[in-house]
């Protein structure tokens, strides 16, 4: 071989390792970049939100029962946190404020919140109905007319109640601005103020209402099912981030929380003592309060669309949002459409 053929080949071996060498470091650097981008999405905790309610057992019983972090351990999940809310406005003022993941609240304060910017979605419905109006025991109550120039409590303004009650007022022709004085509060200042004489009634959901009855302070005389029937209430809503980033971790979400709300369904006195263990209740008042609500447990968001959807249409009439929100606005069915049933 001589000496050109030599300094040919040597050459090309040359440009070849090259090659060889600068898709290996080529290699590296992206599946170093993919590894790095995966450790930034990944997510360890979640923080959810709930109110002192047997509306939301469910997140209770899945709390107690440590199906939460049971469930979601798979998906990279080490702790479950959570934060106590008297009603769903400052809940959704923290989700806002990007300090819980998932809320458990009502589907009202979450319209309220989309139509202020917050990046969510409902993805299950918690139940429907399950509120009472109460009023005074010294008060008469025949119809919605013996409620001209009371004062009524309930929760602030934007949420289920808050929405519920002015829009039954106005359709039975009592203007909810002029003619009553609604004052906004939470479940606790509430039930001390029609204790002390300080309002006539409240709106509130159980098991308030069973407290309030069984101090002899007041009577349910309207339950919600009465103004609205089958009407939406609370519901899980959770972060856009989530949905888009994590949807396996949303989907477990959904599964659990079905799972949670059939267990208290077959199992309501465990629900009962799980609430009242989580609260502080009289286990007897809670049992009480499940036997005498009208509400139901129900995990299925399309059968509450409608009614929430109507609530954007009634927070917008009433001022409360700039302009109504579509079931596009509000829901992302798909997780729990994608449960096997």
């Amino acid at each position: 071989m001589n000496q050109t053929k030599t300094i040919k080949l040597a050459s090309t071996l040359f440009l070849v390792m090259a090659l060889v060498l600068a898709v290996f470091v080529s290699g590296c650097t992206e599946d170093t970049a993919d590894q790095e981008e995966e450790q930034a999405d990944a997510i360890t905790e979640l923080t959810f939100g709930y109110q002192p309610s047997t509306h939301q057992i469910a997140y209770m019983t899945a709390r107690e029962k440590g199906w939460w972090l049971e469930d979601l351990e798979p998906y990279g999940i080490e702790s479950i946190d959570d934060n106590l809310f008297p009603t769903g406005a400052p809940e959704m003022q923290s989700m806002l404020a990007g300090e819980i993941d998932v809320a458990y609240v009502g589907a009202a304060p979450v319209i309220a919140a989309l139509a202020n910017g917050l990046d969510a979605k409902i993805v299950a419905a918690v139940q429907i109905q399950g509120s009472d109006l109460v009023l005074r025991t010294d008060l008469p109550y025949e119809s919605p007319e013996d409620l001209r120039g009371l004062t009524i409590a309930t929760f602030p303004a934007g949420t289920i109640q808050d929405t519920l009650i002015r829009d039954w007022l106005q359709e039975n022709g009592i203007d909810p601005e002029t003619e009553v004085d609604i004052k906004g509060m939470g479940p606790g200042d509430a039930m001390t103020a029609i204790s002390a004489g300080q309002v006539d009634a409240v709106f509130l959901p159980h098991p308030a209402p069973v407290m309030i009855e069984s101090e002899g302070t007041g009577r349910s005389v309207v339950s919600s099912g009465e103004m609205l029937q089958d009407h939406a209430c609370c519901v899980v809503a959770v972060s856009g981030d989530l949905i888009r980033n994590h949807p396996d971790v949303v989907q477990q979400i959904v599964e659990t929380h079905v799972h949670a709300t059939e267990y208290n369904s077959e199992n309501l006195g465990e629900a009962a003592q799980i609430f009242a263990d989580d609260q502080d209740w009289d286990v007897e008042l809670v049992n009480q309060s499940l036997n005498d609500w009208d509400g139901s447990w129900v995990a299925d968001p399309n059968l509450i669309v409608n009614s929430t959807v109507d609530y954007a249409q009634v927070q917008y009439e009433l001022g409360y949002i700039s302009t109504p929100l579509t079931q596009e606005d509000i829901f992302d069915l798909s997780f729990y459409d994608a449960l096997d049933q």
